[in-house]
């Protein structure tokens, strides 16, 4: 690793227990009423809020959360997002996300998250994303602090035990026959 990275200061704050959990499963919510469309269901918009949000909870996982940011640490920006859009969820529906690392390196989160009805079970909705990690200041790429590649390095080790998720690494197009 570089120089920069092996002398860095440690976290102004405490890391939450890392949770192992392949994938991880700890993000909840709920259709808010302001999420429902005309059409009386989740409106497309507000699915990107809503897997935004298990982001977060994976973020907050391997140290950059909140504090991470507003410690001028380090933020990440969504470079691509994919969502598929499985089965309607109407307003009140109980939500119950899991996420799985497919890929990391020195920058970059590849991610896949599910969005489950949490009562009935039934996927409702996908999302994969390319995340990069940026310098607080210059607002340019940069590598991950230490204490964040080791534990992606302990997600990715219990992660890559998973199977690809089937939907993962689509592409959109009409199918010719």
């Amino acid at each position: 690793m570089p120089d920069t990275l092996l002398n860095e200061e440690p976290l102004p704050y405490a890391l939450p227990e890392l949770d192992l959990t392949a994938p991880l499963d700890r993000h909840r919510a709920v259709v808010k009423d302001e999420w429902v469309d005309w059409n009386g269901h989740m409106n497309m918009a507000r699915y990107m809020e809503a897997f935004d949000y298990a982001s977060g909870a994976f973020h907050t996982q391997i140290g950059m959360g909140r504090r991470y940011i507003d410690n001028k640490l380090g933020m990440t920006f969504v470079l691509e997002a994919h969502i598929t859009y499985d089965r309607e969820l109407r307003g009140g529906a109980p939500l119950r996300f899991t996420t799985q690392l497919l890929d990391h390196d020195a920058k970059r989160l590849h991610l896949f998250h599910q969005m489950f009805h949490a009562e009935e079970g039934f996927l409702a909705s996908t999302q994969e994303s390319m995340i990069m990690h940026i310098d607080a200041k210059t607002r340019k790429s940069s590598p991950f602090r230490r204490v964040v590649q080791e534990r992606l390095a302990l997600m990715a080790e219990a992660h890559g035990k998973l199977p690809k998720p089937a939907k993962s690494g689509r592409l959109i197009g009409i199918p010719r026959r």
